[in-house]
């Protein structure tokens, strides 16, 4: 029994295989495909736009949109987790940050995401005992953030342009590090209501 393959037959296969690579690849046939938006690159430096989305409350199911959400009004964005110890060691602070600067219409508006599964964002919201808006499921618009790693913090103005970016830290999860984006946050927010 012979197993070697036809060398003619495997010829012509070899040859019709490399005419249809070469056709779908020409210029021709690419004209013909219609090009796909690429996504608008955010810039995360200060000063810069940040992304339009939208959202669904966590608490109340309410469809919410930004940047009409800020109404004029300046936000911090928190991007959260239940199981982030990050996340709970700064929250306390961020119900402070509310109820110092509610005069001049402050928000504070969170993203729970990267949950994978480990918590309950609804209770945990509850229990924090401040007013915020609580974004479900937001992995996809932390990724249009470029959030890698949470909490991301961030303060924008009440047009939606970052005023603040939480910048990398060695500290461990904790007292010191909350009070150091506290004052981050603070001076930040200080500088857009001129107080």
């Amino acid at each position: 029994m012979n197993i070697m393959p036809d060398t003619k037959h495997l010829s012509r296969f070899v040859t019709l295989m490399l005419i249809i690579i070469i056709a779908s690849c020409s210029p021709e046939k690419q004209a013909e495909q219609p090009l796909k938006e690429q996504p608008k690159e955010i810039s995360m430096t200060i000063g810069a736009a940040s992304p339009i989305w939208t959202g669904t409350d966590l608490a109340t199911g309410q469809d919410l949109s930004f940047p009409a959400l800020l109404d004029d009004k300046p936000a911090v964005l928190i991007f959260w987790a239940t199981w982030c110890p990050y996340c709970k060691a700064f929250m306390p602070y961020a119900g402070q940050i509310q109820a110092d600067y509610e005069e001049y219409g402050v928000q504070i508006v969170t993203f729970n995401t990267k949950e994978r599964g480990k918590g309950d964002p609804l209770a945990y919201v509850q229990s924090l005992g401040f007013p915020l808006v609580a974004v479900a499921d937001a992995d996809e618009i932390a990724a249009s953030y470029g959030v890698e790693f949470i909490p991301g913090l961030m303060v924008v103005d009440g047009n939606g342009d970052f005023r603040y970016l939480r910048g990398w830290t060695d500290l461990p999860a904790g007292l010191s590090v909350a009070e150091q984006w506290d004052g981050e946050v603070r001076a930040a927010l200080d500088a857009i209501v001129g107080r």
